[in-house]
């Protein structure tokens, strides 16, 4: 039996960290967190269209030594994934808080990550400006030529769990997050982790961060960590595949098979460019278009931060209903 899945992490919330929990976008993390689909593809097969692209590049790259940042139980170091300050950080500006991290903690981070075994040595003294640099390159090689679709991945999902937490509640919120997360008497416990250990969050409340390449919920290793926790994001396969195009024979002889095709898409909120990027289009038509289905009120729009999200209406799911 593997003990490990015995083990769990439990977070302690008061009604005051309830309120101050929150979500975040981190490039850093998805930028290490993408290394675990590099050394063990074969549990990434829906992100193959993303290996196949940048494996040619990682010639040019030290691949072992960042290879080597992911320890024999798949743990990652701490001090790489510092916790995101503001709603979406610059890639840059994370790898100035990795920069300051003290030698003291990138050693306790590193015996952490490899425990029981050693540090391999080409981690033990690496210079950390060394291994910044690196993973910048990685960054441009890797997540940078996809990073605005990433983006909107991800704040779509935080959408639609804005809505599990305004229907259902913090319980809803938590209990739709992973099956290993479970949520009981101001407890938020995650199940099959590495370690266990009881989290406090006394008041910093607890930020939550969709990730891509993150195939379960990753907490920090260490106790001592800001309360924060990454979880895998919905929709991920949308990324790469065309979008199935349901047969909406009547519906497009009524408005026509762009709109048809827009609708049958908005089941999720989407913006405007992540829908053009799915129907392969420009996004000014999909706007002409988004604007006459939002005036009939077959869509509806809402603003989340900078962008528009739109999603079907009422009206809208009567009628892919009645046409389908």
């Amino acid at each position: 039996m593997n003990v490990a899945l015995c083990l769990m992490i439990r977070f302690r919330l008061s009604v005051e960290d309830l309120a101050n929990t929150r979500f975040a976008i981190s490039p850093i993390m998805e930028t290490v967190c993408s290394l675990w689909a590099l050394r063990d593809p074969g549990r990434y097969a829906l992100h193959l269209p993303w290996l196949r692209s940048v494996r040619p590049g990682l010639a040019a790259l030290d691949a072992g030594l960042l290879l080597s940042l992911v320890g024999p139980t798949r743990a990652l170091p701490d001090f790489l994934t510092p916790r995101p300050e503001v709603f979406v950080p610059d890639i840059d500006d994370e790898l100035a808080t990795v920069r300051a991290t003290s030698p003291e903690v990138v050693r306790r981070d590193l015996v952490a990550t490899y425990a029981p075994d050693p540090v391999p040595e080409s981690l033990a003294d690496l210079p950390l400006d060394v291994l910044c640099d690196l993973l910048r390159d990685y960054w441009e090689l890797a997540i940078a030529p996809m990073w605005p679709q990433v983006r909107l991945l991800l704040e779509a999902d935080m959408t639609y769990r804005a809505r599990q937490l305004a229907t259902g509640g913090a319980r809803l919120l938590f209990a739709d997050l992973h099956p290993n997360v479970r949520w009981h008497d101001g407890t938020l416990s995650i199940s099959d982790m590495i370690g266990r250990h009881t989290i406090s969050v006394s008041g910093r409340g607890l930020l939550l961060v969709p990730s891509l390449f993150a195939y379960k919920p990753v907490p920090p290793l260490l106790p001592d960590m800001p309360p924060t926790f990454s979880y895998p994001c919905r929709g991920v396969a949308t990324l790469w595949a065309t979008p199935e195009r349901a047969d909406l024979t009547a519906l497009t002889a009524l408005i026509g098979a762009a709109r048809t095709g827009l609708l049958a898409l908005l089941e999720e909120p989407l913006t405007t460019s992540e829908i053009a990027r799915r129907l392969k289009v420009t996004p000014s038509a999909v706007s002409q278009h988004l604007r006459v289905l939002h005036a009939t009120g077959l869509v509806t729009r809402a603003r989340s931060g900078r962008n528009v999200l739109y999603r079907r209406g009422e009206l809208g799911d009567q009628l892919v209903a009645q046409s389908s």
